[in-house]
């Protein structure tokens, strides 16, 4: 717990009531009101919980006007340059970075865990070819639980650790089959020679009828994606495993509540709303139009892509995540796909614009993440699919570290009513 040597006084009808101020090792300080209720008979309202602090967390810490994003300490754009995904994962769920024996054997692990239960191909064949990825995924991940018995027991450590396990292998082979059967393709199996980002591609576009190989400048560039978009702190889809998580509920279905979650298009649909704007443009020579739409305050329009809610200067994922898109795109090319051009002159035009560079609305992770996947060849209903299976590990380290929470309790947020008041019951014949 963090230090409390601080109070806060807040006063109601002329009483003082001492609050304790909680002195985090980062970010502003917190004031505790968990007795408030029961001192002065009063809740606090902050719609969308954006002042108020839900649990102690050691995981990911987010400075917004800053430009701040650090994984137990590391930051960000170090990780994304120089590590990568698996070791990440390790490092968001064991709180260190391994060392190399400790990290082989957790590659090995989790590359052994990556074929599904045989008998749950049958829950992809339960739905419509034209079914959205995301629905699949939901589905899919909430039956694992029907699978899996010997890890749902939240209350013994060692079953949370083979979830937390299978949850990081199999989603990136869920979430491949879920894109196979959305366009009629056979599955792929993983294979162990492959690393995980390798994998996900080989799953994703090898058939069986030929050889597919996995360029390692686009594997780089997905293992990129998996890494900056790990865990984001108390996000709405975080924060709902969390929610989920607090009631007693098994791994899957908290991770499946995640990815309900995360399909919202506030959330978890920011790149493909990028994907979706850049071919409304249509035409490079169409950006002018946009640009000008976009600075008018009377026009609907906005650049997707742009700016971040939580980050104020910039996304500081954003300059890694671009240093990919440029490599993607040299290896690809982009003259035969409007889309990508667009893009490229877009970004071009917005960083050279004083009205956007003065409102730091730089291009953030999104922007880039769409235009990667785009290239790769990934449609716009798969880029939720892939955050997904990203944010799990950051998922499952948030249930980790919130079921050893001794202060754990079941969620449980109050309201502001506004309704009717007490009233009697009419019978129907006297209304």
């Amino acid at each position: 717990m963090a230090d409390t040597t601080k109070t806060a006084t807040l006063t109601i009808d002329g009483t003082d009531y001492e609050l304790p101020v909680h002195q985090p090792t980062a970010g502003p300080d917190v004031v505790d009101i968990r007795k408030l209720y029961g001192q002065a008979g009063v809740f606090t309202y902050d719609p969308g919980f954006t002042s108020t602090a839900s649990c102690d967390s050691t995981i990911t810490y987010i400075d917004g006007d800053a430009g701040i994003l650090t994984h137990r300490g590391y930051p960000i754009d170090q990780l994304a340059g120089k590590s990568h995904f698996l070791e990440v994962c390790f490092l968001l769920l064991y709180g260190y970075l391994p060392k190399a024996e400790e990290l082989e054997d957790f590659e090995t692990t989790v590359t052994r865990h990556t074929m599904i239960h045989e008998q749950m191909h049958n829950f992809f064949r339960g739905f419509r070819r034209d079914a959205h990825p995301m629905a699949t995924m939901v589905g899919v991940v909430g039956a694992m639980s029907a699978f899996y018995h010997d890890s749902t027991d939240i209350s013994d450590e060692r079953q949370r650790e083979i979830a937390s396990f299978r949850l990081i292998a199999k989603m990136p082979t869920i979430a491949a089959m879920a894109y196979k059967y959305s366009i009629g393709q056979p599955f792929v199996y993983p294979r162990n020679d492959l690393d995980y980002a390798a994998n996900f591609l080989h799953m994703c576009f090898s058939v069986p009828a030929e050889e597919y190989h996995v360029d390692p400048i686009l594997a780089r560039a997905m293992d990129r994606i998996f890494t900056l978009h790990a865990d984001h702190e108390q996000n709405a889809s975080t924060s709902t495993v969390r929610l989920a998580s607090s009631s007693g509920a098994n791994p899957f279905a908290c991770v499946a509540a995640g990815i309900a979650c995360l399909w919202g298009p506030a959330h978890g649909g920011a790149n493909q709303a990028c994907l979706e704007m850049l071919k409304e443009i249509g035409t490079p020579d169409q950006i002018p139009e946009y640009i000008a739409r976009a600075k008018d305050k009377n026009d609907p329009f906005r650049l997707m892509g742009f700016g971040h809610r939580v980050y104020k200067n910039f996304d500081p994922r954003a300059k890694v995540m671009k240093q990919s898109a440029d490599e993607v795109l040299d290896l690809l090319g982009v003259e035969d796909n409007p889309t990508l051009q667009v893009a490229k002159d877009l970004e071009k035009a917005a960083l050279e614009d004083p009205y956007f560079t003065e409102k730091k609305l730089f291009p953030n992770v999104d922007f880039y993440s769409g235009i990667i996947l785009e290239a790769m060849g990934f449609p716009t209903a798969m880029f939720t699919p892939i955050f997904a299976l990203s944010r799990t590990v950051g998922w499952v380290s948030q249930w980790k570290e919130q079921l050893s929470d001794p202060q754990m309790k079941i969620g449980r947020p109050r309201q502001l009513y506004q309704g009717e008041n007490l009233r009697d019951y009419v019978d129907i014949e006297n209304r």
